[in-house]
């Protein structure tokens, strides 16, 4: 059977045996392309699917999944989702659906032929090389994903979609003097004709050389200035204590707390799943609630959890569309394209500029929001970068770090992260803890 077929058998039986069921299906492909010493070392395409149930009998749920698509399968799947919703303690319900629609995200996005494709990565490694202090390029590459899933249920849920994503990236180190420093980057797109190897390979060396001969930090706080990449990684954290699931396990900072102030008023924290050319765009969640903006924070009042239909329900707040699983997991939440508002308002003055943290899962606690990071930076003075900086952590809280911002860039920059995109302008901090030498 298709993918398409099994879903429709599948609701088929879950009616005739007068059981709710959801069935998600999920086909994902990958092309990863790999260029170093002006050959192509790696060429990879892997392709992934299958078919997740959700199944409600007599008031609780249960789930399974099937990578195998005949009758046999499909029918043992429905059978091990009823069982194990029997055996569960956990009560659950299907939210009623709607027809949704099939939708297109990608286009002719991914369409370029294969030799284009080669030579993108052929071209970002060789024009990596053209700058005198790089010592070596571990690679230049080309990846895109593309992704196609659909949903329905016995509740009236039915609405497919296509999305992908298209990236360069490249590691390399550079060395000047006694510097020498290791880069690696990405560039992501939903587009591939929108790629640019040479111009992509000259931002990717640019961001990484600035980082050389790089100074001691002396210990102490200053004002801070996070670039995008740097903020988007703190947004990452941020968006687990943003789960509506977390909070109905007790595991968010936030419970309790909707309607104060958490954040400078500047702050405005949007989740948009229906931006045209969102890394992390779609129609509708994984429950089939249709997408829509949600400011989760405006002008620094907490509005609102990310939710699905059981944590909302739960919690007594509206759903928000952030059901999210994939076929072989339990129903969860997550953010599509999370981004702080950008304003405009910031000069640079006397501080740091962090440009990216290390070891975000080992040293940020999703939990508490506490958070001690190794990162890399500059220091600046007078409105500009003087020299780079190295050997300091940063710490703080990011609830204390998002009451303390003080500015906003007016360019936003995402950062792709699992299943959401994250998005930040540049911003200031009044200031940090920073220890150093």
């Amino acid at each position: 059977m298709t993918l398409e077929e099994a879903k429709r058998y599948l609701l088929r039986r879950a009616k005739e045996l007068g059981l709710e069921a959801e069935v998600l299906f999920r086909e994902e492909r990958e092309l990863s392309l790999r260029a170093r010493g002006g050959t192509l070392e790696e060429i990879k395409e892997a392709r992934q699917g299958g078919l997740g149930l959700r199944v409600v009998a007599e008031g609780r749920v249960g789930y399974a999944y099937t990578e195998e698509l005949s009758p046999e399968a499909l029918d043992w799947a429905l059978e091990e989702a009823r069982e194990n919703a029997l055996l569960s303690g956990k009560r659950g319900f299907l939210p009623p659906g709607k027809p949704l629609g099939s939708h297109d995200l990608l286009g002719e996005g991914l369409s370029a032929p294969l030799e284009a494709k080669k030579e993108a990565a052929l071209a970002l490694e060789r024009a990596l090389r053209e700058d005198p202090r790089v010592r070596s390029v571990l690679f230049g590459g080309y990846m895109e994903r593309e992704v196609r899933l659909g949903l329905g249920s016995t509740e009236g849920a039915e609405g497919a979609y296509r999305t992908g994503i298209a990236a360069l990236s490249g590691s390399f180190v550079m060395a000047q003097g006694d510097g020498r420093k290791q880069g690696w980057d990405l560039r992501p797109t939903k587009e591939f004709h929108a790629l640019d190897p040479g111009r992509t390979a000259l931002e990717f060396r640019e961001r990484t050389a600035r980082l050389l001969e790089a100074r001691p930090l002396k210990t102490g706080r200053y004002r801070a200035y996070l670039e995008p990449r740097a903020m988007a990684q703190l947004l990452a954290v941020l968006a687990q204590a943003l789960s509506g699931k977390n909070a109905l396990e007790g595991k968010s900072r936030l419970l309790g707390r909707l309607g104060e102030r958490i954040a400078s008023p500047l702050v405005t924290l949007v989740d948009d799943p229906t931006l045209p050319q969102g890394l992390a765009s779609r129609p509708f969640d994984a429950e089939g609630t249709p997408a829509r903006p949600v400011a989760v924070v405006a002008e620094g009042i907490f509005q609102t959890f990310l939710h699905n239909a059981e944590t909302a329900q739960a919690l007594g707040q509206a759903n928000t569309g952030h059901a999210y699983r994939n076929y072989a997991s339990p129903m969860g939440v997550a953010p599509s394209n999370l981004y702080l508002k950008p304003l405009g308002n910031l000069s640079l003055e006397e501080g740091v500029l962090i440009t990216e943290f290390m070891g975000l899962h080992a040293g940020a606690n999703p939990v508490s929001l506490d958070f001690s990071l190794q990162a890399l930076g500059l220091w600046v003075e007078e409105g500009e970068a003087r020299h780079a900086v190295e050997n300091f952590a940063v710490s703080g809280n990011l609830l204390d770090l998002l009451q303390a911002i003080e500015g906003l860039g007016k360019e936003l920059a995402w950062e792709p992260m699992g299943p959401s995109a994250f998005g930040s302008p540049l911003v200031a901090v009044a200031e940090l803890s920073f220890a150093g030498a």
